[in-house]
C-alpha cells in the first residue's frame, strides 16, 4: 500500500549522510499507513534531543568470508548485493529477516525506554519498501510500508513502534518490485537519544597475534562512520611478537592518530589485558563505556556500533555483549563454553552470552548450550536473558567497575564469566544482543586437552566457591569421574593438569598474587613431560595403523568405566588403532594399548600409549588431592570469598601492571 503522508516528509540529504530527523514522538503521530492500530507510547524520561544510529542495514558482509545470506536474502527473482546497496530486478522480493538484518526489537523494549525507531533509506526506481516484524513465536506481520516510483532518487522514512515485543520478536526491512528495477541504499535505523551519550573506548588485548590484531584494527578504520563514534582505541600488547612491528600497523596508527593508545605490559593473560584496558579508559575519560574485544576475533564493525548505541539507551547501566559465530562455519552460532572440557564445578557450563534456564540452585547461572545452530535456517525470536558475557566482545560501563572492581586475576578462563556473575549479583543487567556477532575459532574444533584445562578447572572451582552452592562432595564426585575417564583414555597429561589445578585451588588466594604468571609457566612445563599432549602431523606416525570406529555407548557407563579401570590396572589393554575425533570416546580408546587419535582441530594426531606405572602414580595423586579437597575445599572457598574484593581491586591490578613488560 502507498503511504501518501510519507511523501510529504521533508527529504533526507543525499549520500553525504543523514541529518537529524524530526522528533520521533511527532513522527510517530504522522507515521505512514500501517497494518497495526496505534498504541500509546510508554512514559519516558525527559530527553536531551538528537538522534542515535542504532542499526545499519547491510546487504552483504564486510568480506567474502561472511555469507551474504547472513545479511539479506532473495525470496524470489534476482538481486545484486553490495555492502550498503542492493538492486532488485523486476518481479523480485528481498528480505533482511536474517541474523545481521534484524533489529532486536524485543531487547530494545525490555531494556531501554525507546518507544519508536525510524528507518531511513535512499531509493531509486519503483517498488515497495516495508518494515516487517515477528513475535516470540516467529509469526510475521507488516508494520509500515510505502511505495516509491519515478526516475529521481527519493529519501524514504518509515517508523515503527517498539511496543509489542516483550517476549520476543524483531523488526526488519522487506523490498519488493513489480515491473521495474529498484535500488535501496544507506538504510539507517535511528532512535531518539535518551541522554547525552558518554564516550566509548575500544580495548583490544593481544599476545603474539599481530596479524589478527592488525586485521581487526584495519576493519575498524575502514568503517569511518563507526570510527567517528569511538573516543579512543587501546591496544594492550602482552606478547613478544608485537603488533606495533606489523607492516600495516603504521597505516592504522596514522588513521587513528591521537585516538590510538598502544600499551605494553607483562603477560597477565586475558584477564590482565582487559583489566588494563578498563583502567586506562577510565583514566583517560572518567565516565566511559569500555568495549572489549579479543585479538583473534574476525570483526563485523556493525556489531560494535550496535552495542554502543544499545548501551547508550539502556534504562540503567548494563553489560552488553555480542554473540559468537563460528569462524570455520560462519553461519553457525557457537555454543561458547566458559572454558575447555566438561564442567566439574557445580556452576554448569555457563555459556557466555547464553540464556539463563528456569532452574534453581548453583546451576541457575548456566545452560548446556548443545550443538552449534545455523542462523540461516532459524531465527532467534524468543527473548532470552544472558547468564554472562565473554571478553571476546563485551561493553562495560565505568560505574560497574567502580562498584565491583575489575576481573579477578585468573590469567584466563572464567575471568569474564565471574565478572559478569558479580555484576549481575550487584544489580547490573547482563545482556547478549541478538544480531551483534563476531567470528571466532569454533569451540568444537578445540581440544580440551590443553593448558587452558588447568585454568578452566582451577578458576571454575574458585568461581563456584564465590557464586555457587559449592557442594564439596558433589564437585569431588564429578572430578573423580573426570580423572578416571582421563586415565582409562590414556590422557595422562590432562589428568596431571587437573590434579595440579585442584592442588593450586587448595593453595588459596595466595596463588593469584602474581596474576597467574607462575602458574602458566609451570603448567606448560608440566604438560611438556607427557607426549600425548602434543599434536603431531599424521604423516609422522610410523607404520600403518588400522582405523577403528567406536561402538555404541555402554548402557551402564559407571560399571563399564570401573571394568575398564580394572582392566588397565591388570595390564590388559592390547593392540593399536587409529581413531577419528568423532570416535574419541573413553569406552573405545581404553580398549587399546596404543591409540592414534585425531585432534579435534584436524591439524594432526595425538599418540596415546598405555603406561601402567604412570597410571598408578596418577591414581595415587588423584586419591590424595580429592581427599584433601573433601577436607579443605569448603574452608578454601570461604577464603576466596573473603579476599575477592581485594584481588579484583584497582589497587591490586595497578600493582600487577607495574611489572616489567617483556
Amino acid at each position: 500500500m502507498q503511504a501518501s503522508s510519507f511523501l510529504r516528509t521533508p527529504p533526507l540529504p543525499s549520500r553525504t549522510g543523514p541529518s537529524a530527523p524530526q522528533e520521533l514522538q511527532q513522527m510517530a503521530e504522522d507515521a505512514p499507513t500501517t497494518t497495526e492500530p496505534p498504541a500509546p507510547l510508554r512514559p519516558q524520561r525527559p530527553r536531551s534531543g538528537g538522534v542515535l544510529l542504532a542499526h545499519r542495514t547491510f546487504f552483504a558482509g564486510p568480506s567474502t568470508l561472511a555469507p551474504d545470506e547472513l545479511y539479506s536474502r532473495a525470496r524470489r527473482g534476482a538481486v545484486l548485493r553490495e555492502r550498503e546497496r542492493v538492486t532488485l530486478e523486476p518481479h523480485t522480493r528481498l528480505t533482511t529477516n536474517t541474523y545481521f538484518g534484524r533489529f532486536a526489537a524485543s531487547h530494545w523494549q525490555r531494556w531501554t525506554e525507546i518507544g519508536v525507531v525510524e528507518v531511513t533509506a535512499l531509493v531509486h526506481g519503483a517498488g515497495r519498501v516495508s518494515v516487517a516484524a515477528s513475535d516470540s513465536s516467529g509469526d510475521q506481520r507488516t508494520v509500515s510500508t510505502t511505495v516509491v516510483a519515478g526516475p529521481e532518487e527519493q529519501a524514504v522514512r518509515l517508523t515503527a513502534r517498539i511496543d509489542r515485543f516483550v517476549d520476543g520478536g524483531a523488526l526488519w526491512l522487506d523490498v519488493e518490485t513489480d515491473d521495474e528495477q529498484v535500488t535501496v541504499e544507506n538504510v539507517r535505523w535511528l532512535v531518539q537519544a535518551p541522554r547525552t551519550p558518554r564516550p566509548t573506548a575500544l580495548v583490544i588485548s593481544t599476545r603474539n597475534r599481530p596479524d589478527h590484531c592488525v586485521d581487526a584494527l584495519v576493519e575498524l578504520v575502514r568503517d569511518t562512520e563507526l570510527l567517528g563514534r569511538l573516543d579512543s582505541v587501546h591496544v594492550v600488547d602482552q606478547g613478544e611478537d608485537r603488533a606495533e612491528d606489523h607492516s600495516r600497523f603504521g597505516f592504522v596508527s596514522r588513521v587513528l592518530g591521537p585516538k590510538l593508545h598502544y600499551l605494553r605490559q607483562q603477560n597477565l593473560g586475558i584477564a590482565g589485558g582487559f583489566s588494563r584496558g578498563l583502567a586506562e579508559s577510565v583514566r583517560c575519560r572518567g565516565r566511559v563505556n569500555t568495549l572489549l574485544i579479543d585479538d583473534d576475533v574476525r570483526l563485523e564493525p556493525e556489531t560494535l556500533s550496535r552495542l554502543m548505541t544499545f548501551a547508550a539507551c539502556t534504562a540503567e547501566p548494563s553489560l552488553v555483549g555480542g554473540q559468537l559465530l563460528c569462524e570455520l562455519h560462519p553461519d553457525q552460532l557457537d555454543p561458547v563454553l566458559a572454558g575447555s572440557g566438561p564442567d566439574l564445578t557445580g556452576l554448569g557450563t555457563a555459556p557466555a552470552g547464553g540464556p539463563v534456564p528456569q532452574v534453581s540452585g548453583p546451576a541457575a547461572q548456566s545452560l548446556d548450550p548443545g550443538a552449534p545452530a545455523s542462523v540461516l535456517r532459524r531465527t532467534l525470536d524468543r527473548r532470552e536473558d544472558a547468564a554472562s558475557n565473554a571478553g571476546w566482545c563485551c561493553l562495560v560501563p565505568s560505574e560497574v567497575a567502580a562498584r565491583i572492581g575489575y576481573p579477578l586475576p585468573f590469567f584466563q578462563q572464567w575471568d569474564d564469566v565471574e565478572f559478569g556473575l558479580r555484576a549481575r549479583a550487584a544489580g547490573y543487567p547482563t545482556i547478549a544482543l541478538p544480531g551483534a556477532g563476531v567470528w571466532h575459532g569454533d569451540s568444537r574444533w578445540r581440544s580440551q586437552d590443553d593448558h587452558a584445562g588447568y585454568f578452566h578447572l582451577r578458576n571454575g572451582l574458585i568461581t563456584a566457591g564465590l557464586h555457587g552452592g559449592f557442594g564439596v562432595a558433589v564437585v569431588a564426585r564429578r572430578m573423580l569421574g573426570a580423572l578416571v575417564e582421563d586415565l582409562v583414555s590414556m590422557r595422562y597429561g590432562l589428568a596431571a593438569t587437573r590434579i595440579r589445578a585442584v592442588e593450586d585451588f587448595l593453595r588459596g588466594p595466595e596463588g593469584l598474587d602474581d596474576g597467574g604468571i607462575e602458574a602458566a609457566v609451570l603448567v606448560a612445563k608440566l604438560r611438556a613431560e607427557f607426549p600425548e599432549t602434543h599434536c603431531v602431523p599424521a604423516v609422522e606416525v610410523p607404520g600403518e595403523v588400522a582405523l577403528c570406529a567406536a561402538g555404541p555407548a555402554p548402557r551402564r557407563p559407571r560399571l563399564a568405566m570401573l571394568a575398564r579401570l580394572v582392566a588397565h590396572l591388570c595390564n590388559r589393554p592390547a593392540g593399536s588403532a587409529a581413531i577419528q575425533a568423532a570416535d574419541e570416546k573413553w569406552w573405545h580408546v581404553s580398549r587399546f594399548r596404543t591409540a592414534v587419535v585425531t585432534d579435534p582441530s584436524q591439524r594432526g594426531v595425538r599418540v596415546r600409549r598405555f603406561d601402567r606405572e604412570l597410571m598408578l602414580r596418577l591414581c595415587r595423586r588423584s586419591a590424595l588431592v580429592l581427599w584433601r579437597f573433601l577436607r579443605h575445599g569448603a574452608r578454601t572457598a570461604h577464603r576466596y570469598r573473603e579476599t575477592a574484593s581485594t584481588l579484583s581491586s584497582p589497587a591490586n591490578w595497578e600493582r600487577l601492571f607495574s611489572g616489567p613488560a617483556r
